[in-house]
């Protein structure tokens, strides 16, 4: 198969015949969405014969291969990235006009893939499009979800969760495989036996199974030809209707099977605060990671491979505790399968595993009650156990019967229940353990696996996260990306180091210029967004102060609206003039799980607060409060090239990396933060005149716990902070209803375990130095200038040489 010419009249026709073929329509009685889908299928039709190509060559050369595990891959719209990647954009557009269509609109009614929630899936997104763009073999596993994890909407400001039927007209992008189906078990029991050679052996007999049904998205590398695949496994029953039941006239009982088995892979993240949830949640873990693991070695490895140097042909890389059920579900296959001594097994497992840890939140470690891992997985509960037992006799041969690191090592925790610490068998299998930013990966030693970093000396490493530059600066921010090559040439988008070379343009009046103009379009476009979207409007000459993130405690969405309110209370007690304000647009973006009830009482009030700040003549249009809801990457790529300050006020200790953060520098912003995650790193590269540092550093934060902290004392200690909480305790923004927001003041005052009112003095202090240097714009440009200049670092495709160089060992091509 060879591509379609690359030219205008090539593209017209395979878009026609498209429209014809495959749409069963003409150009004159087509639907916008039979363009968008015939538009679709021809930018497929440029990339398939290479990407057919590149499979064959790989199995022909079985070449090393990153099979990079993920539950997320937040991939954002493809029909852009597509023509990104294959430098057809020019030529679609033109030729698109010829028939009398406009590129624009048909690039908007593309629906959003369901596939992610928030950073974890966005950097899966960026690190396979960097694997791709370097042309090193890659297969991304995940999981095919009908829903997302859910549309937002507000009602009366409070969160709403409505379905998100990303799939309802379908994906043009994707290629099912159901012959290539795989079959997973669930439940029942395991049973011993003695195979041909006399050796004692276990087999798992499930009570049930489902099919696993993959679906593959192509990857394309930027203008390199290079097409990679992401597999994504949909579950259907075995058997999924009984039609002797159906015609007994119980219909529903007929399609049960069905409809459970479909579950699994109904909707990303389901709410867990269940027993029912809890065990769906296992099920989508271990349906994806079996399917995946029996994918590559029956069909990606060529026939009669010999299983001992799997190492040589594969990494499993774990992207947090979700795939870790991987490595009891590979032995599994090693030794009850394939019948090799559990030594082997063992040896060759070590090798094929990395994992990445995304946390320093002992919640967000995943566990696993025994007994839902006995009922639901009875097999891989025997081989963790054994995991176990041989790693603390190795313990013990190292350290004696030190009962106390025994417990505090062990896979299996006691209390409070019995349960599988799904981090310490990562890290107990792994060939390598990586923390995402240098502060994380520090404590990741220091504070949360200690005792395993003493054991295995050399295994923890550091490798930063990263963005791609095509997505999150070429493709988001064109007019940026144009004022760039022109200053520097061409190369920049595959080796984005090269951003240093702007710096010189910062100390020239008109580089700034431009580049304030780019800014100023940037905004323009994103209030027309908003316009469209929400009926919002950004204030013309406002700052555009930024947090846009999941919702979370610790990431502090509390202390950025405290920030707001003290601004607004000090304008309407005329404390302050209205005048000496600087005008602003605080913009947020976020989600709260469905179970988070504190989260979703911070977005009420968040909403709350912007309802009366917006409508008070008072402040006279100088403040201004939006959250537009379901923010998402196609949101994202309008918000991030606009923003002038960057909120990234996360607890010191508490934020494993960020990507917004980095985002946001690569585009002109500046960051206002804490000594948290790769805040670290963005500020030592941008220097701290470029950057806002506020708040305690993490052993301050640890030292403050230890003397016992009393949220209370700061409040009473702090006018500002005073007046500002009891303006919310107040009922001022819920219409005198002192009892909306008692839980939200409450919480503030005598829990606050994330320590907003710690750290409130010091960010207040330092949002005035904001203010400031805002006033001066062209001094604010130019460390606009230098925050893009200098954070050329942050290109996932230096995170993937890093993981190349220090984990996989794997090719840089084919």
């Amino acid at each position: 198969m060879t591509a379609p010419a690359a030219t205008v009249d090539g593209f017209v026709a395979e878009f026609l015949q498209n429209l014809n073929l495959e749409r069963g329509v003409t150009l004159t009685a087509s639907s916008p969405n039979d363009r968008y889908v015939a538009l679709a299928y021809t930018v497929r039709d440029y990339l398939i014969a290479r990407w057919l190509e590149d499979r064959r060559h790989l199995r022909e050369t079985q070449a090393k291969t990153v099979c990079y595990l993920s539950a997320e891959y937040l991939l954002g719209r493809q029909l852009q990235n597509n023509l990104l990647a294959t430098d057809l954009t020019a030529i679609a557009t033109e030729a698109l006009a010829q028939c009398g269509v406009d590129l624009d609109e048909l690039r908007d009614l593309e629906v959003e893939p369901g596939l992610g929630n928030g950073g974890l899936g966005r950097l899966a997104a960026c690190f396979i499009d960097s694997l791709a763009t370097m042309s090193v073999p890659n297969i991304g596993y995940g999981i095919r979800y009908e829903y997302g994890i859910f549309r937002q909407t507000f009602d009366d400001g409070q969160q709403s969760e409505q379905p998100d039927a990303w799939l309802a007209l379908g994906s043009p992008w994707e290629f099912p495989h159901p012959e290539a189906a795989q079959t997973i078990g669930f439940g029942g029991r395991t049973e011993s036996y003695v195979d041909d050679e006399g050796v004692t052996r276990a087999r798992w007999v499930p009570d049930w199974r489902v099919r696993a049904v993959p679906y593959n998205y192509m990857v394309p590398g930027y203008h390199n030809g290079r097409v990679n695949t992401l597999r994504l496994w949909s579950a259907q029953a075995t058997d999924a209707f009984d039609l002797r039941i159906f015609n007994s006239g119980d219909y529903e009982e007929a399609v049960r099977a069905q409809t459970y088995a479909e579950n699994i892979s109904k909707v990303l993240y389901p709410e867990d605060s269940t027993p029912q949830g809890k065990e769906l949640r296992l099920q989508q873990q271990y349906f994806f990671v079996s399917a995946s693991i029996a994918d590559f070695i029956d069909t990606q490895l060529a026939d009669g491979a010999d299983l001992a140097t799997l190492p040589d042909k594969v990494i499993f890389q774990l992207n947090d505790t979700h795939p870790v059920i991987a490595v009891p579900e590979l032995m599994r296959v090693l030794v009850d399968e394939k019948g090799m001594t559990w030594d082997a097994a063992w040896d060759i497992t070590r090798q094929c595993f990395a994992y990445t840890c995304h946390t320093l939140l002992p919640e967000a470690l995943e566990v696993w009650s025994v007994e839902l891992m006995g009922r639901l997985l009875p097999r891989h509960l025997e081989i963790i156990y054994r995991i176990n037992d041989e790693f603390l006799a190795a313990v013990r041969e190292r350290f004696g019967d030190d009962e106390m690191r025994i417990r505090d090592m062990s896979i299996i925790a006691e209390f409070p229940e019995r349960s599988v610490r799904m981090a310490y068998l990562a890290t107990v299998a792994a060939a390598k353990v990586n923390g995402v930013a240098e502060l994380h990966s520090q404590l990741l030693r220091e504070k949360v696996l200690p005792d395993f970093d003493e054991f295995f000396p050399g295994r923890f490493i550091n490798v930063t996260n990263g963005v791609t530059p095509r997505r999150f600066l070429r493709l988001a921010n064109p007019d940026l990306s144009a004022l760039i090559t022109e200053a520097i040439g061409e190369g920049w988008v595959t080796d984005l180091e090269r951003l240093r070379e702007l710096e010189p343009y910062a100390d020239d009046a008109d580089f700034r210029s431009a580049f304030a103009q780019v800014k100023a379009a940037n905004k323009r476009h994103l209030s027309d967004v908003l316009r469209a979207r929400d009926g919002f409007e950004v204030g013309e000459g406002h700052m555009l102060d930024v947090m846009v993130k999941r919702l979370h405690e610790y990431k502090r969405q509390m202390l950025k609206l405290l920030h707001i309110v003290t601004t607004y209370e000090n304008i309407v007690s005329g404390r302050v003039a209205v005048a000496d304000v600087q005008p602003r647009t605080f913009l947020f973006g976020a989600k709260a799980a469905p179970g988070y009830v504190m989260a979703k009482r911070i977005i009420h009030l968040i909403n709350a607060v912007g309802s009366v700040v917006n409508a008070d003549p008072r402040v006279e249009g100088r403040l201004q409060v939006l959250f537009p809801p379901n923010y998402n990457v196609t949101l994202a790529e309008r918000v991030v090239p606009a923003a002038d300050l960057s909120e990234q006020i996360s607890l010191a200790g508490k934020e494993a990396s960020g990507t917004g953060n980095m985002k946001f520098a690569l585009n002109g912003a500046l960051t206002i933060g804490t000594d948290d995650g790769a805040n670290v790193e963005i500020r030592e590269l941008v220097g701290d005149e470029n950057f806002f540092l506020f708040g305690m550093a993490e052993p301050e934060v640890e030292a403050l716990w230890a003397r016992g902290y009393r949220p209370s004392d700061f409040y009473a200690a702090d006018e500002d902070l005073r007046r500002s909480i009891d303006l919310i305790a107040s009922g001022t923004f819920s219409d005198g209803d002192r009892s909306v927001f008692e839980p939200v003041v409450s919480n503030l005052l005598y829990d606050d375990r994330f320590m907003v009112l710690a750290d409130y003095r010091s960010y207040i202090d330092e949002q005035a130095k904001v203010d400031t240097a805002y006033a001066d714009r062209d001094a604010w440009t130019r460390s606009a200038i230098l925050n893009v200049g200098r954070c050329g670092f942050f290109s996932s495709d230096r995170s993937m040489r890093d993981y190349i160089d220090r984990i996989w060992h794997t090719p840089l091509a084919m």
